[in-house]
């Protein structure tokens, strides 16, 4: 195999991108080339990407596994990708595999950075993996219990993901909460009950926040129960928060919990490393009404249009999906 070019989208500066080629090598020894499938947009960060909102002290933590570039850019950032093997390893070749790799349309990757797709999860579905990730991650800091009232405040792709694995629980009682009326068919689709903020039941053993707004966290801790866990998984790049930490907040005993999909909790790092945990992503994906937080779709070539509109986008946006040719 000779020397190739792949295209790839790049943030060029904050609100511009691009689609740029580039040289693409042959696969060497324990390495795979991969022809993308699908790629999907992790709405809350790489918006801020996009638009610039990455502080400067996490620029470090915050690279993509296969990030080009530095921010705030030019960068190639992103890490939902799915795609088939069409060289390299020969117990891979033909696989459908998932990559945490930018939107780019061909790419050569250490054969050990594919999860092949287990059987009964196709492709398209695929693209939510990074999200049951990060989902998974928060039901580990929740901890939820049988029988917990629990709310989940942000019916965005994590928090419903969140609101439908807390809801496999025996006896819980699950909320999932929105701003937004139209996330009711969400809920109904995944099985869950739905309300309005102004709505919400009281006294929960356990507050998830996945809004992304601050308002929703200042909802999520005055519902919360006396010595309830309240867990924070949005987070809002360089945006100052206030949060009511004074009032009933130290009479009531409440605990205030960071969740991040980047660690895995420390009670679970004995057991548990990131390849176990993206392989238990993608065998619970295998759920087909888990298609239902897929709001669009578009093809590849039409990305650079598209950013600026998903980075400015209203909440009816969940998972955007990205269609590359070979798909078709």
């Amino acid at each position: 195999m000779s020397t190739a070019s792949a295209t790839a989208f790049w943030t060029l500066a904050p609100g511009e991108g691009a689609l740029r080629e580039q040289a693409l090598a042959p696969p060497a020894d324990g390495e795979v080339a991969v022809r993308t499938l699908f790629s999907g947009i992790s709405r809350g960060t790489e918006a801020l990407v996009f638009t610039g909102r990455v502080p400067p002290s996490e620029w470090q933590r915050m690279r993509a596994p296969f990030q080009e570039g530095t921010f705030p850019g030019p960068v190639k950032y992103g890490y939902v990708n799915v795609g088939v093997v069409d060289a390299g390893e020969p117990a891979l070749v033909g696989r459908h595999v998932f990559c945490l790799y930018p939107h780019q349309d061909r790419y050569v990757v250490p054969s050990d950075a594919v999860t092949p797709l287990p059987a009964g999860l196709p492709p398209a579905r695929a693209v939510l993996a990074a999200n049951m990730e990060t989902a998974i991650n928060g039901v580990w800091d929740a901890a939820p219990g049988v029988g917990d009232r629990i709310l989940v405040v942000g019916a965005g792709v994590v928090g419903a993901l969140v609101a439908w694995l807390c809801a496999a629980i025996p006896g819980t009682r699950v909320c999932l909460v929105d701003v937004s009326p139209q996330r009711a068919a969400l809920a109904d689709a995944l099985g869950l009950d739905f309300c309005l903020p102004e709505d919400a039941p009281a006294e929960n053993d356990l507050v998830v926040h996945a809004s992304g707004n601050p308002a929703g966290l200042r909802r999520g801790l005055a519902l919360a129960a006396d010595e309830a866990r309240v867990v924070e998984m949005s987070w809002y790049g360089d945006r100052d928060v206030a949060v009511p930490l004074g009032e009933a907040f130290h009479s009531r005993r409440l605990r205030l919990v960071a969740s991040q999909v980047g660690r895995l909790p420390a009670h679970r790092t004995p057991r548990w490393d990131v390849r176990r945990r993206l392989a238990l992503a993608l065998d619970l994906l295998r759920e087909p009404r888990l298609d239902a937080l897929i709001s669009g779709e578009s093809a590849f070539h039409e990305l650079p249009q598209l950013m600026p509109w998903l980075a400015d986008a209203s909440g009816d946006v969940l998972c955007h999906r990205i269609r590359y040719p070979s798909s078709s």
